[in-house]
């Protein structure tokens, strides 16, 4: 197999061992192997839509990338959005100065960024096959319909499925999924091929506008619609405005009650701009485990809980619903 390779320099804090902690527990990409040294991936990038295998490993300040076939700035942004490399981190540690339970979380897990979906598409596609189904179902379905309409590509040496781009999707038979999500998917197909899912579309709109366009999207919610935005096309300064999971445990470590309205979410993550989604993936990372909640004494939580052991307490096992 030929390779081709280039490198993403991180600015900023950056820890790519923490982004493979993180994949290799995130439900919608718990069908890769992993050796615990590389991502390793297939898919198919808005640049083009066609496809391309990818697999990442460290390098001294940032990562090396080696791909199946040539690539150009499109892909190349693409892949570093998939990992939040195309964000300029330098001043989110800052945050964690004035906020102490963000520093907390901060520095337990320093350099870990959100990981998003392989692009807005995969994302869109995964909130609708994900509503009304376990995660682990939901990661099937999604799979099977890789490996039946999408392409085999080899990356080092193991084939990987690349989730179909809109145009075949659109033109595929049965997908296995109940009528109502495949008459969805294909209208999410339409949507992408019209430019309206994709990350520079997205992130060239104030999140309040990108989140309303999301939500005329068939199939897709408040929810959904925040999944396509902070974890599909990597916006670094959105905040999800219905998302109990991260509610539950944003009460917890920051000892809020029980009825707390969702404007005091969002007045609380003010203090987090320009990285209101960065924050966010952070609060929701510790509830997996991902950031080390024995690494630093529980020290400005209250109750002396730390933002791990909240998720565990919101709700450890995986909720039926997409994740972020």
């Amino acid at each position: 197999m030929t390779t081709h390779g280039f490198t993403i320099t991180a600015r900023g804090p950056f820890d790519f061992a923490a982004s493979l902690r993180f994949v290799q527990d995130w439900p919608a990409t718990s069908a890769l192997p992993s050796d615990g040294r590389a991502l390793r991936f297939a898919f198919c990038p808005e640049s083009d839509w066609l496809p391309i295998g990818v697999a990442v490993t460290a390098a001294p300040g940032g990562v090396a990338v080696a791909t199946t076939r040539p690539v150009g700035p499109g892909i190349r942004g693409e892949v570093a959005r998939v990992l939040s490399l195309d964000v300029d981190g330098t001043g989110f540690a800052a945050l964690g100065e004035a906020d102490p339970v963000l520093g907390d979380l901060q520095r337990r897990s320093p350099g870990l960024r959100p990981v998003c979906f392989w692009s807005p598409w995969e994302a869109a596609c995964w909130a609708v096959i994900v509503q009304r189904s376990s995660m682990l179902v939901a990661a099937r379905l999604k799979q099977r319909i890789a490996e039946r309409s999408g392409a085999q590509v080899e990356v080092d040496g193991r084939e990987y499925a690349a989730f179909p781009p809109p145009v075949t999707l659109l033109e595929a038979g049965g997908l296995g999924l109940p009528a109502q999500k495949e008459e969805w998917l294909r209208g999410l197909a339409r949507a992408a091929l019209d430019g309206v899912l994709t990350a520079e579309h997205l992130r060239a709109l104030a999140p309040e506008e990108a989140l309303a366009e999301l939500r005329a999207l068939p199939g897709v919610g408040p929810f959904s619609a925040g999944l396509i935005l902070i974890r599909g096309a990597g916006a670094p300064d959105a905040f999800p405005g219905d998302e109990p999971r991260l509610f539950a445990i944003l009460r917890e470590v920051y000892g809020l009650p029980q009825d707390t309205p969702p404007a005091a979410y969002r007045r609380l993550a003010e203090a987090w701009r320009p990285y209101r989604s960065w924050a966010s993936f952070l609060f929701r990372a510790a509830s997996y485990g991902v950031v080390d909640d024995e690494a630093t004494p529980a020290k400005s939580v209250p109750g002396g809980a730390t933002p791990a052991r909240a998720g565990r307490a919101a709700g450890r096992a995986r909720p039926v619903g997409p994740v972020r």
